[in-house]
């Protein structure tokens, strides 16, 4: 709880000192949430993509907007998880925390870059920049997973709320796009941890913690 709640307050900060300036300073709110995310601190993208969709819910096409803010996030996202991806490949990587990764990934259906695309549905992977150049992943392959996973997720997501947009009032499209993405968030959490018990992922990760 407590996490979620510093999420949220990191993102509000961003929208706060940004959000008021315009599409442009919407979309550098997308941007810069997207991309501390991406990095190393958590901020809920999911919640501040909305509240960046209803912020041009006003413009005759919401949709064009919508696509702008989902080429931020995908920006935003390749900026991260490449520049994690750099700094951990030019550094000394101890042999257990490679251990450890290799061992995580082999318990996984999906042991491969195809993990990153799992990994919108139910997040397993932390710090993915990290978790790709240590698990010497192709690069190439984990970028076109990660955009595909980012174009899936959020153009469903601002497809739907448009959808709510046509269909009803302005107050209740902005209800159900609160509540839908509380959904999303609350779903994402319950299938991860269902997926690494059925696994036994996290009985291995103490395990090895222990070692």
């Amino acid at each position: 709880m407590d996490g979620s709640r510093m999420s949220i307050n990191i993102g509000q900060v961003i929208y706060d000192l940004f959000g008021d300036n315009g599409d442009l300073g919407v979309l550098l709110c997308i941007f810069l949430i997207f991309l501390l995310d991406a990095l190393l601190v958590p901020t809920l993208p999911e919640l501040f993509f909305i509240l960046g969709f209803m912020a041009g819910a006003e413009h005759n096409t919401p949709i064009v907007f919508g696509c702008e803010l989902l080429l931020m996030a995908i920006l935003a996202e390749l900026v991260g998880i490449l520049s994690l991806y750099y700094v951990v490949k030019h550094i000394r990587i101890p042999k257990k925390i490679e251990k450890l990764v290799d061992t995580y990934t082999k318990f996984l259906v999906m042991g491969d870059e195809r993990l990153l695309l799992l990994n919108r549905i139910a997040p397993m992977i932390p710090f993915a920049g990290a978790f790709i150049a240590i698990a010497k992943w192709d690069l190439k392959k984990s970028i076109f997973y990660i955009v595909l996973g980012c174009v899936l997720k959020y153009g469903i997501i601002m497809l739907l709320s448009n959808m709510f947009l046509d269909f009803f009032s302005s107050d209740q499209a902005q209800l159900f796009m609160i509540i839908m993405i509380v959904v999303v968030i609350a779903v994402s959490m319950v299938l991860s941890i269902v997926v690494k018990k059925r696994h036994g992922i996290d009985k291995e990760q103490n395990t090895e913690g222990k070692e």
